[in-house]
């Protein structure tokens, strides 16, 4: 094990912080940038097999979590962007956010190599012809922590559009202890990079972008100028109403948080 790596976001050094098993298997050890805090494993050797599902088995906020975007995109859309543009939703998986875009009026196409198109099929970027590859906006909902190149794959999702709305959960200050997060998700194998607000910056930085940031798991990297806490404000604004309807209307309490941990306690039986 090396005590050291490099930071596949600035390239200076990345010390060692801790090890946790990967797939119930794999002691796998966590690096942190001194410079731009990027956390990142050390080479991901073990991804074939993670991606044995393409969409993991525990990620059950799926459904949920595409809902919610289509309506923090669409008020973004309709703020920020031409409605009448072509829009690409990129590591799409299987093609259920396209769909629900397109349903409300929203030129968008997915774009995945490695997940089926169960939703969106006939709208997937290699489909269409007459696309001009130059999208309004580009989405990436849980994919940034997948990246084993980060930069390479922020450069090639700008050459389809100048402007890419994404989640990913922000690394937590003083993360010493990997059960402490679970977005670090171990059990899928799939998730091997993290990033800081710090880390961000220095990608938009370095690629001519402004960052905008809701401080939390929703961020911006686009070469337009608006207000520095505009997805912020449009974050909080939409998860407060999503919570509200939660417990007013639906008057039940999600079984996502239960439901995530019986599967996890499943798919460890099945590892034994």
């Amino acid at each position: 094990m090396e005590d050291q790596a490099v930071c596949k976001i600035c390239g200076s050094h990345s010390n060692y912080v801790f090890s946790t098993n990967i797939l119930g298997k794999y002691c796998i050890a966590y690096y942190k940038c001194s410079v731009c805090d990027f956390l990142q494993t050390e080479n991901a050797y073990w991804l074939k097999e993670a991606y044995s599902n393409a969409i993991a088995h525990s990620d059950i906020g799926y459904v949920s979590r595409n809902l919610m975007y289509r309506t923090i995109v669409s008020f973004i859309i309709k703020s920020k962007f031409d409605r009448k543009a072509q829009f690409l939703d990129y590591g799409g998986g299987y093609g259920l956010f396209v769909r629900l875009m397109r349903d409300v009026g929203f030129d968008f196409y997915r774009q995945d190599l490695y997940c089926e198109n169960l939703f969106a099929q006939h709208f997937d970027l290699i489909d269409k012809t007459g696309l001009s590859n130059d999208f309004a906006l580009l989405t990436a909902f849980e994919v940034f922590e997948h990246f084993d190149a980060p930069m390479r794959e922020v450069e090639q999702m700008l050459q389809h559009s100048r402007s890419i709305l994404f989640s990913t959960d922000l690394l937590p200050d003083n993360l010493n202890n990997p059960a402490e997060w679970w977005y670090l998700s171990p059990e899928t194998g799939q998730h091997i990079a993290f990033y800081s607000e710090k880390s961000l910056r220095f990608i938009a930085d370095k690629l001519g972008l402004n960052l905008y940031t809701d401080k939390k798991n929703l961020h911006l990297l686009t070469d337009k100028k608006m207000n520095a806490h505009f997805i912020q404000y449009v974050s909080l604004y939409f998860r407060i109403i999503f919570r509200l309807s939660a417990k007013y209307f639906d008057n039940k309490k999600s079984l996502i948080k239960a439901d995530v941990e019986y599967i996890k306690q499943c798919n460890c039986a099945e590892l034994k």
